[in-house]
């Protein structure tokens, strides 16, 4: 049996990778354009700025828009600080040991489960318990929860790839731990933070299950934070699930995918211009 040359196998492997690569993209890229295709006929200006009727079988989608942004809002308020609290402690003031260990299985053991199991958490814990109903503030907090793996371990990793050496220098200047931290380790690790949390924007926007069990899928206009609301995934998933209006649907679906969209190119640009600046 005769091997093959080596540059012939080189290829080949190359060719493989190139082909299943293309397939992804090639999937990707039909998900959008089918998506798009029937969706941006239904996008107007007054689609954007008046509110639900009939049951999403007329008018547009702006309180749903609004409940959305609203819902990232409370996550994130409450996500970023303890997720990027959560990672500095972890790279800066702790050694790894058991208790590292258990925090970081902790931390995974919160990624992997189901957000419908969130969902149902949410529910109990801030619909019931602490008594707040189907509301916005019991939704963001629920995703603020769902968040945290995502920020800090993305987080984490940025801190640990900024070199050992930047805090030395930091040190011998007479900066103090927490000084060094905020003025050498955090600008330094800014664009991995900005990734996870413009992956934890999308993550809000996308999700359905937790935001129907804690914060309803009500159709009025939020007028506070303490009131039901529906967001644009919820919208799409009912309007679909239902058959109320497939039309609508696919333009909710439409604007969703451009909302994640335009984040992730004002991310990739801001990341960038960070990057040029503390390289």
């Amino acid at each position: 049996m005769t091997r093959l040359n080596p540059v012939i196998w080189q290829q080949l492997v190359k060719f493989q990778l190139w082909t299943l690569t293309s397939l992804t993209v090639t999937i990707l890229f039909f998900i959008i354009f089918f998506i798009l295709f029937n969706g941006l006929p239904q996008v107007s200006w007054e689609f954007l700025v008046t509110n639900p009727t009939d049951m999403g079988r007329g008018g547009g989608i702006l309180s749903a828009i609004v409940s959305t942004l609203y819902l990232i809002v409370i996550a994130l308020l409450f996500a970023i600080p303890l997720g990027i609290g959560a990672a500095i402690y972890l790279t800066e003031y702790t050694r790894e040991g058991r208790m590292t260990k258990i925090i970081r299985f902790g931390i995974e053991c919160l990624a992997g489960i189901p957000s419908i199991i969130l969902g149902l958490f949410g529910f109990a814990l801030f619909v019931m318990s602490f008594g707040w109903g189907w509301s916005l503030l019991s939704g963001g907090m629920t995703m603020s929860v769902m968040l945290l793996p995502t920020i800090i371990r993305t987080s984490e990793e940025s801190f640990k790839a900024v070199p050992y050496e930047f805090r030395e220098v930091s040190f011998s200047l007479g900066l103090g731990k927490w000084s060094t931290i905020t003025n050498v380790v955090l600008p330094s690790a800014l664009p991995g933070v900005v990734t996870g949390v413009v992956l934890s924007i999308a993550r809000c926007i996308e999700e359905t299950a937790v935001v129907i069990f804690t914060a309803g899928s009500s159709l009025r206009f939020p007028s506070s934070v303490f009131e039901s609301g529906r967001t644009m995934a919820v919208h799409f998933y009912i309007l679909a699930r239902e058959g109320i209006s497939m039309p609508k649907a696919y333009g909710t679906a439409a604007i969703l995918i451009l909302s994640i969209l335009i984040i992730n190119v004002c991310a990739y640009l801001i990341m960038r211009r960070f990057m040029k600046k503390y390289s």
